[in-house]
């Protein structure tokens, strides 16, 4: 009897043994017991890789409201913060005076300053090469090149000359007998694209007059029949030939531009004068500027050109897109002051 009482003992716990073995086949499998988190929480947000404004960004136009300058630096401006692709304010300030010195001289106050950039054009390289600034391209940073306009030669309709080789083949003959206006002062843009133009066709520069039309115009000294050739900007000659009062000799675009009215201007180029004349724009910086800061700017300006917001205003301004990065834009200055300095020593300026 005792036997079987074991024996009955012996199975059943051999049951349960069996019992237990199958349920943890089918069943869930046991969830391990969790290890107390000891690391304190965090609500620190992830950081923005490379530099990123902190306050608004001051952008200097070195001239007066309306000019290229001013147009440039407020269209800039205006996309950037609209299409978000800077995080703060860019308000621009006009500082005008001495061909924009007055404007690099405020700005080379605040060298390091990562919250300010200046619009820039051909001036930065001329106006000290003929004696009008202390300082040049060489004590700023530079950002990024942003647009190309272009220039352009116009008389009056009345005039005998029809085309650009006219007044070439007239300075050749007899240099006194035509004057060239423009509106900036001698060795300055308006001047130099036309000399630039003149060497180009074999004409001797030195003997060129060149008249600076100062307060008066030389649109007004054109039209006045004052003088023979106005050396211009494209947009100023487009819209007075749209209106019929003057004929565009020549345009300085390495190429044919399309747009109304503008399609019909033939380039130096086209009619044999190997040159061209841009008048470019872009944006340097304060000298000292930390390096990331001048990538962030860069950067958004190259990404503005893909905004419609940007195409539209270029579109309206007849503006060409002309990127160029920190480093292209820096060389193209070089390569720029190296062909303006031999012109103006072979000018005496």
């Amino acid at each position: 009897m005792k036997n079987r009482k074991v024996w009955f003992m012996l199975l059943f716990s051999f049951i349960l043994i069996f019992a237990a073995a199958c349920g943890g086949e089918s069943g869930e499998p046991e969830t391990p017991a969790e290890t107390p988190n000891t690391e304190e929480p965090t609500t620190e947000e992830p950081k923005a890789e490379g530099w990123e404004p902190s306050e608004p960004i001051e952008v200097v136009a070195p001239g007066g409201a309306g000019g290229g300058w001013d147009t440039t630096a407020r269209t800039v401006a205006q996309v950037l913060t609209e299409e978000e692709l800077v995080s703060e304010g860019m308000p621009v300030v006009n500082k005008s005076g001495s061909g924009g010195a007055i404007g690099w001289s405020y700005v080379d106050g605040k060298q390091g300053d990562n919250h300010m950039l200046f619009v820039t054009s051909s001036p930065i390289l001329l106006v000290p090469l003929n004696g009008g600034s202390e300082l040049g391209h060489n004590d700023f940073e530079p950002i990024a090149g942003v647009i190309a306009d272009f220039g352009a030669f116009v008389t009056n309709v009345d005039s005998p000359y029809q085309n650009i080789n006219d007044v070439m083949e007239a300075l050749k003959s007899d240099p006194s007998s035509i004057t060239i206006a423009g509106d900036s002062s001698p060795g300055s843009m308006d001047h130099i694209q036309f000399i630039k133009a003149a060497k180009a066709a074999g004409v001797d520069i030195t003997s060129i007059d060149y008249l600076p039309a100062g307060d008066i115009g030389g649109m007004t000294l054109v039209l006045g029949g004052d003088v023979d050739v106005y050396s211009t900007g494209l947009a100023e000659a487009a819209e007075q030939a749209k209106a019929g009062n003057v004929r565009v000799l020549a345009i300085t675009s390495p190429e044919p531009l399309e747009g109304d009215v503008i399609s019909e201007f033939q380039t130096l180029r086209q009619q044999g004068i190997e040159d061209e004349f841009i008048n470019w724009r872009g944006f340097m910086a304060p000298k000292g500027m930390d390096p990331e800061a001048v990538k962030y700017y860069e950067s958004a300006i190259e990404s503005m050109y893909e905004t419609a917001l940007w195409q539209e205003r270029r579109d309206n301004f007849g503006w060409k897109d002309n990127f160029m990065s920190s480093e292209e834009f820096g060389k193209f200055l070089d390569e720029q002051y190296t062909v303006y300095e031999a012109l103006m020593e072979e000018l005496g300026l």
